[in-house]
Formats: C-alpha cells, sequence, structure tokens
C-alpha cells in the first residue's frame, strides 16, 4: 500500500515559485489498477515523479507497506519495490534490448525469460532480443519494451507516465491489451497510470482527477468517468475538467 500524506511541490517558473502539488493526500490500495487523470499542467506528471522518487517533494511524506520512504533515492525505491516507466523512453546506445531486461530485472535472468516478456508486451522475441535500444526503434516498439523492464521487475507497485503518448494506434491497442492483462494478473501489487485516454480509464478500478495541483474528484470508474466524460473523445474530456477548475 502507498501513503502519502500532505505532498507539496514547488518549482521556478521565470525567477517565480510556483505551487505545483498542493497538499496531497491519498492511499493507494494493493490489487488496484488506478489511473491519474485531468487537465494538461494539473500536476500529474509530477505527482508520478515524486512516487518514483525522481522529484523530492517541498513537504510531507511518503509510506511503502508502512515504511517511509521520502528520502529514498530513485534507486532504493527501486529496491523496495516501485517500478516507473517514463512518457518517452530513454534511449541507450550500445545497450540491447537482453541487456535492458536484465539490468531492470536486478537478478540474472536467462533468455528464455527475457523472451518471455517480450512476448508478453507483444514483440517477437527473436526480433527484439539482441537489437540496440537506440534510434532504429520506434515509439511504439520502445514503449512495449519499457513496459517489458517494468514486467522483468515484477515491482509491488508500477507507475506508467502517460504510456499512450508518441505511439501508433496499433501499439496503443496492445497497449490496452498488455494492462488489460496485468489488471488480470494484479495480486498483492499496485498499478497507477497517468492518462487522458478513455480506454484506458475504463479499465481502472479507481479514477483520481487532478487539476491545479490538487485532488478534484476520485472514486470507482463506474461512478467518476461517468462525471467526467460526455463523449469518446479523451481530449473532451480533459476540456471538460479545464471548465470545470474554472468555475
Amino acid at each position: 500500500m502507498l501513503e502519502l500524506k500532505n505532498i507539496s511541490f514547488t518549482a521556478d517558473n521565470d525567477g517565480e515559485e510556483k505551487q505545483i502539488i498542493k497538499d496531497i493526500s491519498l492511499t493507494i490500495d494493493d490489487d488496484k489498477f488506478t489511473v491519474i487523470t485531468g487537465p494538461n499542467g494539473g500536476g500529474k506528471s509530477t505527482l508520478a515523479k515524486i512516487i518514483a522518487g525522481i522529484q523530492k517533494p517541498l513537504s510531507g511524506k511518503l509510506f511503502l507497506d508502512g515504511r517511509d520512504i521520502t528520502d529514498m533515492s530513485i534507486t532504493d525505491r527501486a529496491k523496495a519495490g516501485i517500478g516507473f516507466a517514463f512518457q518517452q523512453p530513454v534511449r541507450f546506445k550500445g545497450l540491447t534490448v537482453l541487456d535492458l531486461l536484465k539490468i531492470a530485472s536486478g537478478k540474472p535472468i536467462k533468455v528464455s525469460e527475457a523472451c518471455s516478456f517480450l512476448s508478453e508486451v507483444g514483440l517477437c522475441a527473436k526480433d527484439y532480443i539482441n537489437r540496440e535500444v537506440n534510434a532504429s526503434l520506434s515509439g511504439g516498439e520502445l514503449k512495449r519494451i519499457e513496459i517489458a523492464t517494468v514486467l522483468a521487475r515484477d515491482p509491488k507497485l508500477a507507475v506508467f507516465d502517460e504510456p499512450e503518448a508518441g505511439i501508433d494506434l496499433w501499439s496503443f491497442q496492445n497497449l490496452i491489451r498488455i494492462f488489460e492483462n496485468m489488471r488480470k494478473t494484479v495480486s498483492g501489487r499496485s498499478i497507477i497510470v497517468i492518462s487522458h485516454q478513455e480506454r484506458i480509464l475504463n479499465i481502472a478500478d479507481e479514477i483520481i482527477v487532478l487539476a491545479d495541483g490538487a485532488i478534484l474528484k476520485r472514486g470507482p470508474k463506474d461512478e467518476i468517468l461517468p462525471e467526467i466524460t460526455g463523449t469518446d473523445s479523451a481530449v473532451t474530456s480533459c476540456e471538460m475538467l479545464d471548465k470545470e477548475v474554472r468555475k
């Protein structure tokens, strides 16, 4: 279980401090697929990075299964069981997909095991296992390889920051399938996805709406989704949220 208590974060904005996260407290239970959504600039990605340890909060505390992780480094949080997938996956020149999966797992793994992680995200293992993680891979391929690294790590808490960003429709359809499978097989673990996409929102157990650095709405999918979507368009949903914030 992840607990955030009175988390705040500020950033420099042309010489002035701007509050990005405003005294947020929330609990993410185990065995839950949680989607955090809301207008652009609302603080969603910042909150994800605070959970992963990439950003340090100005104030507040974070706990994982009752253990204070507030001052832990990214590496120590990964060891504690937090996995993070970037909105734009990092490219590594000279590093193969197999190398990356071995590093991500944190333990020795066989080639057959590495191949199974690639297969799980819809990639033909023999075509990718020895390829370099560089510019020759498409955005969709990189995204799925990064998800494979999260699967290889087998974290207690997996955080995905806008996983649909920069991928084509075919890759997005596969992404939905991957998340649906992860949701079905979650046991004693938590998944947090930052997303605007209604199809991802539709497979959530719980939806949190973050706007202007604060929690605007939170609840079960069946309760929150009808409130924030009037059409099939995720863009329209975000526009609706923007209007609600400005009220």
